[in-house]
């Protein structure tokens, strides 16, 4: 008679059970089983990419999905004999892999718990003798301290550490395997077969969050790899309960236009003051806006913007051109996972959020006597990739982040319903002073096309010396994928592209890398509609109306500002004359602005 276990190994797809899932016996048995893949530049030279996407696909064929992570990281410390696979929690470690070993590897190691053939395994070039634990090898711990210097992210396992990129994981248990997740996702991170468990490839995941508002079973969740899936309002509650810790808020432009939906408001009504007074009675001491920042945002983008076409304009071959925007972290991870060799073509400004929480934790705190330890800043965002942007190491000063933590507009609106705040009720507050005080410009930063628009009503008056009589640019407004438009520049025609969506996005920046664009400025934003359309929003169910109400607000809300130009705003003008100095230059340039990485060889 055959056996259970032929049986398991015998069909692929493991329809041993009436959840699709093989038995359990083996290492994953009695354990949740981690399968590293080396991406370092050699690892990566000698195919570690195709390792990582046959395992994501055996795995996903054998129905493992909710029990084996596959995760990309950083050099294991022994590069002559890549690629290099270990398997945790036994940490072993093979050697030489090759991705027709992809199979075996799953199926004798992580299915029997058999380690696999000596040819797999390693000598330890001192002790001359397998090993197949890294523990034990000569070379690793010195190696794995010199990478956690050079590189950002760390996944921890057992106790152990090791070098990792970020992605969403999809649970196996509760994958239909519809293909809705994967039709949605821009960056073609999602694999599997109709009808079984998919799987995240977590080198190509941008940790968008598109694919969590596509799946209808909660079978989504992250990001995980190099942080846990973390849900911050708890760690909001303990910060506004301890009395050593000053809690700042800062709120994203889109919030205000969503949050009230939760409470069953009309989309698109504006619950800017209701929210304020709903962050005070949840604990928090200040209130600040994210539009502060977008202002300060603007004011640098611009600055940049000009210098690199008067740069051009003087023949300057070194400058790059088309320069895009950088406020949207899935964009950010997007091109540097799928184009670093254009890395140089983005603006080098942090986005909004991470500018206040600059300022905030320098400026702000100094004036208030605050040290920067007892500041606890959170920023409330419509986008779940904020949680991924905080804790970049570029964002973080002496293991303190800038912005300590995100929470999405979706999870403030369950808090205040949680604490039995009568949302409805609630008087209209009113953002703290001074870094509450913003401009139109900053306001539209939260649609698709507004930070292009806030851009241009600056980069026109600093480029041609005159006055704009003409607020609006329409020509960049809209929801279509791709929206080109010129702008006169007093005689210099200045040609920008306004891309809504990463499925766009490659489709334009295909082209900037084949040298077919002549555009001067481009804006990206992954999700649909930008931030309006964020995936920490209160989901939209792709009504294109909800997404035109939230849009109508934010314009309605620019057209009733006193100021309607970011560097026009006397508090932004106040902060470089007392602490920032010139835009692009000294404190200016270190706090507001960053650099980018080459994830590809991750």
């Amino acid at each position: 008679m055959e056996s259970q276990q032929d049986k398991s190994l015998n069909n692929p797809k493991g329809d041993v059970q009436s959840d699709n899932a093989p038995v359990a016996y083996g290492l994953i048995a009695n354990a949740h089983v981690q399968v590293l893949c080396c991406c370092g530049s050699s690892c990566y030279e000698s195919g570690s990419l195709k390792i990582i996407d046959n395992f994501i696909r055996v795995i996903a064929e054998y129905g493992l999905g909710s029990r084996v992570d596959v995760v990309a990281t950083g050099c294991f410390g022994f590069c002559a004999k890549g690629p290099i696979v270990r398997i945790m929690p036994d940490n072993t470690t093979y050697v030489q892999v090759h991705p027709e070993d992809v199979e075996e590897i799953v199926k004798t190691h992580i299915i029997d718990g058999r380690l696999l053939e000596e040819r797999l395994q390693y000598v330890d070039f001192t002790a001359h003798q397998l090993m197949d634990d890294s523990k034990h090898w000569s070379s690793y711990p010195k190696q794995l301290s010199m990478d956690a210097m050079l590189h950002d992210y760390i996944y921890e396992i057992g106790g152990k550490k090791f070098l990792s990129v970020m992605s969403y994981k999809i649970d196996a248990d509760k994958c239909k395997g519809c293909g809705a997740c994967k039709r949605g996702c821009s960056s073609h991170a999602i694999v599997g077969d109709l009808r079984h468990p998919h799987v995240v490839n977590p080198y190509k995941c941008t940790c968008c969050g598109n694919c969590t508002t596509k799946c209808k079973f909660d079978a989504i969740h992250g990001p995980v790899g190099a942080l846990s899936e973390r849900n911050y309002v708890e760690d909001l509650l303990v910060d506004v309960a301890d009395p050593d810790k000053v809690v700042v808020a800062q709120t994203a432009p889109a919030v205000r236009y969503a949050l009230g939906e939760m409470f069953d408001m009309p989309p698109g009504t504006i619950v800017t003051g209701k929210m304020i007074s709903a962050l005070r009675k949840v604990g928090v001491d200040y209130v600040f806006d994210t539009d502060f920042g977008a202002d300060i945002t603007i004011v640098e983008e611009a600055a940049e913007i000009v210098d690199r076409i008067r740069k051009f304009m003087a023949g300057d071959k070194t400058v790059r051109i088309p320069i895009t925007t950088s406020c949207c972290p899935a964009w950010v991870n997007f091109f540097e996972n799928e184009y670093p060799d254009l890395r140089e073509y983005p603006s080098t400004c942090k986005s909004p959020a991470q500018m206040l929480g600059a300022v905030l934790k320098t400026y702000w705190a100094q004036r208030m006597g605050i040290p920067r330890e007892k500041l606890v800043v959170v920023s409330v965002m419509p986008c779940i990739s904020k949680k991924y942007e905080c804790a970049r190491d570029e964002f973080i000063t002496d293991g303190n982040p800038d912005v300590d933590y995100s929470i999405t507009t979706y999870e403030l609106a369950k808090l205040i319903k949680r604490m039995n705040i009568d949302f409805g009720r609630l008087t209209d507050g009113q953002f703290d002073f001074p870094l509450g005080d913003s401009s139109g410009a900053g306001a539209i930063f939260g649609t698709t096309g507004g930070v292009m628009e806030a851009a241009l009503r600056t980069v026109y008056e600093e480029f041609t010396g005159r006055t704009l009589e003409r607020i609006e640019f329409d020509e960049v407004r809209g929801l279509d994928g791709i929206r080109e438009a010129v702008i006169d520049l007093d005689g210099f025609e200045l040609i920008v592209c306004v891309v809504n969506t990463l499925a766009n996005a490659r489709v334009v920046i295909d082209k900037l890398r084949a040298g077919e664009l002549d555009y001067h400025v481009i804006e990206v934003m992954a999700c649909p509609g930008g931030c309006i359309g964020g995936t920490g929003q209160p989901y939209h169910h792709g009504d294109i109306e909800v997404i035109k109400a939230r849009q109508r607000a934010i314009y309605s809300e620019d057209v009733g500002k006193q100021l309607r130009k970011s560097h026009e705003n006397p508090v932004i003008l106040r902060l470089y004359r007392e602490f920032l100095g010139e835009p692009l230059h000294g404190k200016a340039h270190e706090l507001l602005h960053t650099k980018y990485r080459d994830k590809s060889i991750l």
